[in-house]
């Protein structure tokens, strides 16, 4: 989840002379992680967790994740306040770019390495990192890009399986359809078109782009392209010149044609069609991956370590 960030960067005394910072506790000390060229600060409270040690290794791999898909981390530094709770998993996390990037996170006191290894909160995290702020009226993008690439990135750095990104797809894109609306990504703010809509925009985006560029070019490259180009989210960015960058970057424009059509219009894919055309099929609960079906290339290129 991304955020605007001043009451966050207040409590965490990022904003000198912020006047609420004097009345609240004071922050837990900063460790310091080096992931590639990016300093992580991480701040812990001490005695919450039976060993801060893993959390210090979830971050450092989540983070090369992240590096991994866009070719570096997307920002040069990075604080991240971990805030304790009950039970043993991580329960969420939001995403701030000013006034300097921040996550916080919601992580259970009782977590353990095998939880923390199988998490998706954190990469999700970190790739909202990477696109500029679009605004709220288009958190679709920022959150199905989110939600499609922590797939993608975990397979590629073989932290999960491809058969697993796609069972949790048929469960959860068809949420992403429109609904009895019947209005674009655009216009419906409800919980499955933000996360599973925009996914599924940046699904057929992959497919459409790999297709016209005779599988040279995916959607990986038009996003390490805005990065490059915008710095992520501590800047701000009309959607249209978005999706101009990225469409620069492949040669074709598949973004801004696949957001004239679902921006303000609803559309609905065939979703099992699509799967099935790249190789994938399910059965009595089951993925079952087909070689041979026509657009199993395609599937395998997306998917495949850069």
């Amino acid at each position: 989840m991304r955020r605007a960030a001043a009451v966050l960067a207040a409590a965490l005394g990022l904003l000198p002379g912020a006047g609420s910072v004097a009345a609240a506790p004071a922050p837990p000390p900063w460790q310091s992680l080096s992931i590639g060229s990016t300093q992580v600060l991480v701040a812990v409270p001490e005695g919450e967790f039976s060993s801060p040690l893993l959390l210090n290794e979830w971050i450092t791999r989540s983070a090369r994740i992240v590096a991994g898909y866009y070719g570096g981390f997307p920002v040069p530094q990075l604080r991240i306040l971990v805030r304790p709770v009950a039970g043993g998993r991580v329960e969420g996390g939001s995403t701030f770019g000013e006034p300097a990037p921040v996550i916080r996170l919601r992580v259970g006191r009782s977590v353990d390495a095998a939880t923390l290894m199988n998490d998706w909160v954190l990469v999700h995290e970190m790739v909202h990192l990477a696109l500029p702020d679009v605004g709220e009226a288009h958190a679709w993008l920022s959150e199905g890009l989110a939600v499609y690439i922590e797939g993608v990135a975990r397979v590629q750095a073989g932290n999960r399986t491809l058969e697993d990104v796609f069972a949790e797809e048929q469960r959860s894109m068809p949420r992403g359809l429109p609904g009895a609306s019947g209005t674009g990504l655009d216009q419906d703010h409800s919980w499955g078109r933000t996360y599973w809509g925009g996914a599924l925009f940046c699904l057929l985006a992959d497919v459409q782009i790999r297709q016209r560029t005779d599988n040279r070019r995916g959607l990986q490259d038009a996003m390490r392209a805005v990065l490059r180009e915008s710095g992520g989210l501590v800047t701000h960015w009309d959607l249209r010149r978005v999706f101009a960058t990225a469409d620069a970057a492949v040669g074709v424009p598949v973004m801004s044609e696949l957001y004239a059509q679902m921006g303000d219009k609803p559309v609905a894919p065939d979703l099992q069609a699509l799967w099935r055309s790249l190789g994938v099929e399910f059965s009595a609960g089951a993925v079952q991956i087909n070689d041979a079906a026509p657009l199993a290339a395609v599937r395998r290129a997306i998917f495949r370590r850069p």
